[in-house]
């Protein structure tokens, strides 16, 4: 995100929206759209104790395509947030085992901050069980959406452990690392993230 306004998951912004989020907003496809609810439902879930299907009526009803707060939501392909809404929560047990296993030793899941564990979790439902999308692509997305919430090395290390994921659950689709596997790297936030693949 640029400016110095930061976006929180609900939506609001801290101080007031940067110029260019109404814009993001109007042009993001229906896609990702669906993939930035997804991130704010699941973070909204997290916070308030809410089920699947009170997410799902509350997002579908008063955030995607809306206006709240001065912040324009994007629209969203309704099917697809709906599956991978339901679909994370209902495999989230096999989904945060990939992540414990790709995320740096010592850096378990749950340390790690509630919209960047969001992101991977989503992220990480569409590379195990949406084999529809490709696994670039998947992985392109959500470090786009990592980059609608953070500034720092975040989108980085979303790269770097999904891109794990993948090599594990799909390992025909990337490619493999020049100069070895760095696997089991720093802390999460520590060093320079790497590069995006496309």
């Amino acid at each position: 995100m640029t400016g110095t306004t930061e976006t929180r998951p609900d939506g609001t912004a801290q101080d007031s929206a940067p110029e260019g989020i109404q814009e993001t907003a109007r042009t993001i496809s229906p896609r990702s759209g669906a993939r930035l609810a997804v991130v704010q439902a699941l973070y909204e879930m997290d916070i308030s104790g809410k089920g699947v299907l009170d997410a799902l009526a509350e997002f579908e009803a008063f955030w995607i395509g809306q206006e709240v707060d001065g912040i324009l939501h994007p629209k969203a392909e309704t099917a697809f947030f709906r599956d991978l809404l339901r679909g994370t929560v209902e495999e989230q047990r096999a989904i945060d085992q990939k992540l414990d296993q790709a995320l740096a030793q010592g850096w378990p899941l749950r340390r790690i901050e509630i919209v960047l564990r969001a992101i991977m979790r989503a992220g990480a439902y569409e590379l195990m069980f949406r084999l529809d999308v490709p696994a670039p692509a998947a992985i392109s997305e959500y470090v786009d959406v990592a980059h609608s919430f953070y500034t720092a090395d975040e989108p980085g290390l979303v790269n770097a452990v999904l891109d794990r994921v993948a090599r594990e659950v799909r390992p025909g689709e990337v490619s493999a690392p020049k100069g070895g596997s760095n696997k089991g790297g720093g802390k999460p936030g520590s060093g320079k993230p790497p590069a995006k693949k496309a």
